[in-house]
Formats: structure tokens, C-alpha cells, sequence
């Protein structure tokens, strides 16, 4: 691992730099005076543009450090910054980092810090040689997990009371990328590709019975292994059919195995869906502590895809 700084890095919509002293009529205006944005982070919203003053006089200090990380998202469409992302705890003994994020509240919702975070991601990983990205979240506060569930972070579990914000005391929902996986993502498109074949291989619909149809609806399932199992919906009189997502957990479960990935559900026009309520509700019961990561294929042909958590953000445990 080799240290390099706080480099500027652009993004389709952004520019990731260190921040200048002017920044602070910007910084103070776009995010650091608004409570709502600062509600569930770790220093108080500025009264006074002074203050920012003063915090922007101690970051640009520091750019001299080349283990020193701290962006101003600039959005390009107005040019000035909107946010902020930085490392605000690293490890060269197990080359990790770990980042923290906060942009003003007129521009969450458009996978701006994402877009940052991914690009940070991509430096670290490819350029400073950091073998694990980590970062935490309030659970009160789910939008800035799903940032890091949408950048390809895994679920580690919650630290119960394990931190301070400025709600007090508060449990942290800690995830993580390895480089390893980060390198793996290259391969998505040809996991997809692979399960879509599985899949399409096994539907074949047809009338069984005056009672029953099978083989419409298809479905293939990867697994945290790497294996891929496949099902079939089963439609039948009197409630006793099954959908192809269950009919592939079950074999899953069949061979031992219970951590799902990806789910691929082909229809019998050809196009992908979602899975049905029961089918969430088996992941969810199965995953109770991390379905929210497994990732479903809505639109094969555009690849479209939505973790569970975004389909089902609620769930009865």
C-alpha cells in the first residue's frame, strides 16, 4: 500500500478535490448549517459561517500529509461543492479504510454519493493499494446504508451502542468491501448472463393435469458459495403451487445451503421480474440479518437490478 493523498477525481456529474479556503460560503450553505443533514453525524450543524471557516483552515492544513484523505464533492452542473467524503479512520497494518459522507439534503436522492463513493472506492482499491473499504451507518438513518449496499458493500452485522452521534448513544450497522470482491465485479454482467442461461434452460411450460401447470416461470439463485440452482413454478388448484424463486431455495436447501446473492426469475413472455411477497418473505426469513443484500435482476435486457432491501424495506421481525 502506498499513501498518495487527497488526488482530485472525476466522475460523470462530479469532481472529487481538497477543498480550498474559499469553499466555505458554499460548504456552509449547501450542507454544514442544516441539522437535518448533521442529525445523525458526529459534529454539530454550524451556527456561523465562521466555524467553517475554522474547520476548512484545519482540512487544508493538512494536505501536506500524503495518508490524508478528504474530498469536496463539487457538482459539476453549479460548480461549487454539495458535500463532503473522506477517510476518517485507516490501518496500514490491515490496509483498510474507513470513509464517512454527508451532502446537502436538495440533492439526496440522485445517487450523487454513490457516484462519490464509488469513486473513492476505485482509488483506494486501485491506486493506494487498500485491501478492504469499510463504513457505518445509525440504522435510524437507512438511506446512507443502502449508498453502501448500491456500491457493492456486504453487510457485517451491527455494533449494538457502539457509537455517539449526535442523537446520543446509538448502535452502528457496520458494512465492507474486500479488493477482491471489489475486482470481481467486473464479472457481474457474466453472473447474470450465466443465471439467465440456468434458468432458461429448465422453463419449459406445460399442462400437466386439468389441475396443473408447471415450468412457465423459471428461476436460478446464486449462492454466497458460488453455486447456482434453479426452480420452476408450479401452478396448481387449491393453493398448492409454487413459485420458481422458492421451488430454487428449495433446492438450494436440498444441497445444504441457505445465503443467497442473486435471484433471476425469467416470465413466460421472457422478460424478468421481481419475486412475489412469500418468495421475499422466505429470503428474508432465511437472511434475517443481511436479506437486504441479496440482489434481484428486474430488467435483464437493460440490467436493472434492486438489492431486496430496496423491494422490501420493511419486514415484520
Amino acid at each position: 500500500m502506498e499513501h498518495k493523498g487527497t488526488k482530485t477525481i472525476e466522475t460523470e456529474r462530479l469532481i472529487l478535490r481538497a477543498f480550498r479556503a474559499e469553499d466555505a460560503e458554499a460548504m456552509f450553505r449547501n450542507w454544514a448549517s442544516d441539522p437535518e443533514v448533521t442529525k445523525f453525524l458526529t459534529w454539530p450543524a454550524h451556527g456561523d459561517v465562521s466555524v467553517t471557516r475554522h474547520v476548512l483552515a484545519d482540512w487544508v492544513g493538512r494536505y501536506g500529509e500524503s495518508s490524508y484523505y478528504q474530498w469536496a464533492i463539487e457538482l459539476k452542473e453549479i460548480r461549487e461543492p454539495i458535500g463532503s467524503i473522506s477517510i476518517v479512520k485507516s490501518s496500514d497494518e490491515t490496509e483498510s479504510a474507513t470513509i464517512g459522507y454527508c451532502i446537502g439534503r436538495r440533492f439526496w436522492g440522485q445517487g450523487i454519493t454513490a457516484e462519490a463513493l464509488e469513486a473513492v472506492m476505485a482509488y483506494l482499491f486501485e491506486e493506494v493499494g487498500m485491501n478492504c473499504v469499510n463504513a457505518c451507518h445509525d440504522p435510524r438513518n437507512p438511506n446512507s446504508g443502502k449508498v453502501m449496499q448500491k456500491c457493492g458493500m456486504a453487510l457485517e452485522g451491527t455494533w449494538r451502542a457502539g457509537g455517539i452521534n449526535n442523537q446520543g448513544r446509538c448502535d452502528e450497522r457496520w458494512y465492507s468491501i474486500l479488493k477482491a470482491e471489489y475486482d470481481r465485479r467486473g464479472d457481474a454482467e457474466e453472473i447474470w448472463k450465466e443465471l439467465y442461461e440456468k434458468a432458461l434452460a429448465v422453463q419449459n411450460g406445460r399442462k400437466i393435469s386439468n389441475y396443473v401447470d408447471a415450468g412457465g416461470v423459471a428461476a436460478a439463485i446464486l449462492t454466497a458459495s458460488g453455486n447456482i440452482y434453479t426452480g420452476v413454478c408450479v401452478d396448481t388448484c387449491s393453493t398448492l403451487g409454487i413459485c420458481a424463486e422458492r421451488n430454487a431455495m428449495f433446492n438450494m436447501l436440498t444441497n445444504g445451503e441457505h445465503e443467497i446473492r442473486k435471484v433471476l426469475a425469467i416470465m413466460p413472455d421472457g422478460r424478468t421480474g421481481a419475486p412475489c411477497g412469500a418468495c421475499r418473505e422466505l429470503m428474508a426469513q432465511l437472511m434475517p440479518d443481511s436479506y437486504r443484500d441479496i440482489e434481484v435482476m428486474l430488467d435483464y435486457e437493460r440490467k436493472r437490478t434492486a438489492t431486496l432491501g430496496e423491494l422490501t424495506p420493511e419486514w415484520w421481525i
